[in-house]
């Protein structure tokens, strides 16, 4: 199981939007996961589905929608949970000095082997382990 770009989950929550100001963001997220050649983590599935469904949130999904992105994003290689990314998470936290859940995304990303984390979130150009940080939205 491997992908060369790891999507975060901004991208996801992007693919979703109604926001007329966040049209042009929503049109490349929903490109970017077109593509074949992506992956993503359990942690990315479960934050898109505790944001989407968010009662505060002005377009949340009911579950049912939500859901059923998260069964279709699963084409996708998942990379789950284990110890390994959180020995890599607590690791990159010491070293680079993100927070622990965006150590853990890089982590994942990691374990799968990409080469690329698409992030509006992180440090556009940075490289870390080998992995660089793009903001698809740029």
């Amino acid at each position: 199981m491997s992908a060369r770009r790891f999507i975060d989950t901004n991208i996801l929550l992007y693919s979703i939007s109604r926001a007329p100001d966040e049209s042009s963001k929503r049109t490349r997220a929903i490109d970017l996961l077109e593509g074949d050649d992506c992956g993503l983590s359990v942690q990315v599935l479960q934050e898109f589905y505790v944001q989407a469904t968010r009662a505060t949130r002005a377009d949340a999904l009911p579950h049912e929608v939500a859901a059923g992105l998260i069964s279709a994003w699963r084409r996708f290689p998942v990379q789950d949970n284990n110890l390994a990314v959180l020995e890599g998470a607590l690791e990159i936290k010491a070293a680079h000095g993100f927070s622990f859940w965006d150590s853990a995304i890089v982590a994942a990303a990691r374990a799968l082997g990409c080469r690329e984390l698409l992030s509006e979130d992180m440090s556009h150009g940075r490289e870390i382990e080998g992995i660089v940080i793009l903001n698809p939205f740029r």
